[in-house]
């Protein structure tokens, strides 16, 4: 009988050592990425584990006949790796903030089309003993692909929505086609010329299946979605570490599938709605809900808003898109400034799918240095606002929307707004009188308390902050 650990040579053991401590360094980084103030460290903390992990696979990797890593293919992944790094880093230098959540989409689409790629050239390879686990990882790699690219699309202004319902039976049968082509090519007796052309057939179905499935999702529910298609991308990676047998790419796979897959829940919750009806429910698709009588819109001049916001005593200031569309979080954190030197007590209401993509605002107020004490979430400021005087609501639209709690109708009712309708005053900055991402009308515009000060957020701030400095 031959020794158990015969075959394990030195450099097998420091090898999987290593891998396990690439592990180690992605749940500390995942852990320190839950608080603004420790992120950028937690992304150092999972960039050096997976640095580790790539140096010691291209210096310690044997084959099954105990070979290294030959010179040529070791040229060609350094060159592979030079090549991503410089474009990566080109790109996101370039990346402004507003366009972060169709870079991150982006950055997802090539992880899920890397592991698709990696069960297609497996398949046909003699020495793959994990069929079900390739078939699987070329599926999931390719909706997340293709999803991915859609998101990024529709993000981008590029892509337009599909509302209907007929799309929810589309997506069904489509799907069963996918588990159809998937089993009979596991379990079906055909050539192997075949089943390759059906491994193939499979692939261009899933591709098709990602770009239906995202296609009918409204825009208000895309932080959702990319989490999701994140999640989807991370268990594909885990499918590849699969098919390779190797620990780093299996652990960092779960890792990430994990992490989207809690962080999509959480984002369902903070909504009210379960992940198979944002999946297939159309939330964005302009149901207008029960007209009701909208009453009069009261604007505010530069002046008499600063006069409020300069004479109060708390001010909460709750930002959205436009103010990521607008780049004003770095004038709007000169104002803030501007205000507590007053003696003025303000903070910033943070809902947890406002802008485009989960931790959005609080990326863009961290770029403008914005204190994170200041950054207070939607269920801790909700006590707080009837004993605020001023609201100042900047690009936020649906987060603020009372439909969600007054309006059965509306398709929002239920989610969890940051409830601005009960502060003292409200002013809401906005270019105009258009509708959120969920398409309909919003009345707290129409409400007693609230003043409206239109325009461009950065000009419009940068007024208010002349206007202060006056005061």
């Amino acid at each position: 009988m031959e020794p158990l650990f015969e075959n394990i040579t030195n450099g097998d053991i420091i090898l999987e050592f290593s891998y396990l401590l690439s592990a180690i360094f992605f749940v500390v980084g995942l852990k320190l990425l839950s608080h603004p103030e420790t992120a950028r460290r937690g992304n150092l903390w999972a960039a050096g584990g997976m640095l580790l992990a790539m140096v010691t696979t291209m210096v310690l990797h044997r084959d099954g006949g105990g070979s290294k890593i030959q010179t040529g293919n070791l040229a060609i992944i350094l060159a592979a790796i030079a090549l991503g790094g410089v474009v990566g880093a080109i790109i996101a230098r370039r990346i402004k903030m507003t366009a972060m959540p169709q870079l991150v989409s982006f950055f997802n689409a090539t992880g899920g089309a890397a592991s698709a790629l990696v069960a297609l050239i497996e398949f046909s390879n003699p020495d793959n003993q994990s069929a079900l686990v390739t078939l699987l990882g070329l599926v999931i790699g390719s909706i997340a692909f293709s999803g991915s690219m859609i998101a990024y699309g529709k993000l981008d202004g590029k892509v337009k929505d599909i509302f209907a319902r007929w799309m929810t039976y589309v997506n069904l049968l489509i799907l069963a086609g996918i588990l159809f082509l998937l089993f009979y090519v596991l379990f079906g007796q055909m050539p192997p010329e075949t089943k390759q052309i059906l491994v193939y057939l499979l692939l261009a179905v899933s591709l098709v299946y990602g770009v239906s499935f995202v296609m009918p999702i409204g825009g208000a529910d895309m932080p959702v979605v990319i989490s999701l298609l994140n999640s989807l991308t991370g268990i594909a990676a885990a499918m590849a570490g699969f098919i390779y047998q190797n620990q780093a790419m299996i652990l960092g796979g779960i890792f990430v599938g994990a992490a989207g897959m809690i962080l999509t829940l959480l984002m369902c919750k903070a909504m009210n709605r379960s992940l198979i009806n944002v999946i297939v429910g159309a939330f964005g698709g302009g149901a207008a809900g029960v007209d009701k009588e909208k009453g009069t819109v009261k604007e505010v001049s530069v002046n008499d808003a600063a006069v409020m916001l300069y004479y109060s005593s708390k001010v909460v200031i709750v930002p959205g898109y436009g103010l990521a569309v607008a780049q004003a979080q770095h004038v709007c954190n000169e104002m803030v400034k501007l205000l507590e030197a007053n003696g003025v007590e303000v903070k910033f209401a943070i809902h947890p799918v406002a802008g485009r993509m989960p931790g959005h605002m609080n990326v863009l107020l961290a770029e403008a240095d914005v204190s994170y004490d200041k950054l207070v979430e939607m269920d801790e400021i909700n006590p707080q606002l009837p004993d605020t005087d001023v609201v100042l609501v900047i690009g936020a639209n649906d987060v603020v929307n009372p439909a969600a709690e007054d309006d059965p109708s509306s398709p929002i009712y239920g989610m969890p707004i940051i409830r601005t309708h009960t502060a003292k005053n409200i002013i809401v900055m906005k270019r105009g009188m258009g509708k959120g991402y969920a398409a309909i009308e919003n009345y707290l515009f129409f409400d007693d308390k609230t003043r409206m000060l239109f325009g461009n957020a950065k000009d419009s701030l940068q007024k208010l902050v002349t206007e202060i400095k006056n005061l």
